[in-house]
């Protein structure tokens, strides 16, 4: 029985995964940071020596982009140094890694969807310190998988509940027009990582639902497939000079070139997490 120890286990891919793997042939060790700071070797290490599992997926990380500009050693610390030290202490006992990384290592430059074989050039603290983690993770590592995705969405506080939340608040809703990704379901997500636990494939990834829309559509959608459509007044509004990519569509390139199964459509993930999560009407 294989022991899968997650990172971050109360964040949306973490809950994803649990709600996937449980009661599956494996020995889940779900922590967060109460239970193992990633940021502190000793505790890594001696989590690593005590229950030695054979694969990690780190999908602990510092994501607010604002905290990461605001707090530019803690953004290193944890989506860098952390790695580091998850890295370290799986190579001691052999342990497979799975590493969650983001469509932020890329700028805003491009209009045709980005491959794994692309230059990165990250703006933001957020995305530079998650290429830092990528780069570490490389040269400290054989067996990894590093998973690039995009506005993920699941149980918890996000894109899509912040939008659901504003409905019938007698709020309106500022939304950037400018700002295009592949939006992309945590549960979706959490069955490419699956793939990547039974099987020996190795290396970068892009993982996102197909397709991709404006910040705007995506909220659209949202209150449609919702049945919540006339509910929010939606404004779309332009962001300028923002750090962020305006053009993050991350194509899933190597799933392909490997004959793996991408997730699904970003408008059928969508439509089926509203439904099991009791948005539609």
């Amino acid at each position: 029985m294989k022991k899968i120890w997650i990172t971050g286990a109360e964040g949306h891919i973490g809950t994803a995964l649990l709600d996937l793997l449980e009661g599956v042939e494996y020995q889940l060790l779900p922590t967060d940071i109460e239970e193992v700071d990633i940021t502190k070797i000793d505790e890594v290490t001696q989590f690593v020596h005590v229950n030695r599992p054979d694969v990690v997926i780190n999908c602990a990380g510092l994501t607010d982009v604002q905290e990461c500009e605001n707090n530019v050693d803690e953004a290193y610390r944890v989506n860098a140094i952390g790695v580091r030290n998850v890295a370290l202490a799986a190579n001691e006992v052999n342990a497979k890694v799975i590493q969650i990384s983001t469509d932020d290592v890329f700028d805003k430059e491009s209009r045709v969807p980005y491959n794994e074989f692309d230059n990165v050039h990250p703006r933001t603290i957020y995305g530079k310190s998650k290429e830092a983690g990528e780069k570490i993770l490389t040269q400290l590592l054989n067996r990894f998988v590093i998973i690039r995705s995009s506005w993920i969405y699941g149980i918890g506080r996000d894109f899509v509940d912040e939008v659901l939340r504003n409905v019938g608040q007698g709020k309106t809703m500022e939304v950037p027009n400018n700002q295009y990704a592949a939006p992309t379901s945590a549960k979706e997500l959490a069955k490419v990582i699956r793939y990547f636990i039974d099987n020996e494939e190795y290396g970068l990834y892009h993982v996102v639902c197909p397709g991709s829309c404006s910040r705007y559509e995506f909220a659209r959608t949202i209150l449609e497939y919702s049945g919540k459509a006339g509910e929010l007044d939606l404004y779309p509004v332009v962001i300028e000079d923002s750090a962020r990519p305006t053009y993050s569509v991350l194509d899933n390139m190597m799933l392909r070139l490997t004959g793996i199964e991408e997730p699904k459509d970003w408008k059928a993930a969508l439509k089926e997490y509203l439904d099991e999560t009791g948005g539609l009407e």
